[in-house]
């Protein structure tokens, strides 16, 4: 399914989150001021990580579909008779 020429979930696992480690990495050290965040910067953090698990949740749905199963592409398929 595509919407607008783009797949919107890929069927096997993506990291997403990985490659963003410098990021993570770089960003400043919060200081005792900085420790107290709006409300909305604590829902945009909360909205970002149930996004992240229910991409997360639905791609590892996708791979262990009945569909996927024995894709060789599949991380977790099982190897036939090896």
């Amino acid at each position: 399914m595509s919407w607008l020429g783009v797949q919107p979930l890929k069927k096997f696992n993506a990291p997403f989150l990985k490659p963003y480690w410098p990021f993570f990495a770089a960003a400043p050290r919060p200081t005792s001021i900085d420790l107290l965040m709006s409300f909305g910067q604590q829902l945009i953090l909360d909205i970002g990580v149930v996004i992240a698990y229910g991409v997360n949740s639905a791609q590892t749905a996708m791979m262990n579909s009945a569909e996927w199963k024995n894709d060789p592409r599949n991380p977790n398929a099982k190897s036939g008779g090896h």
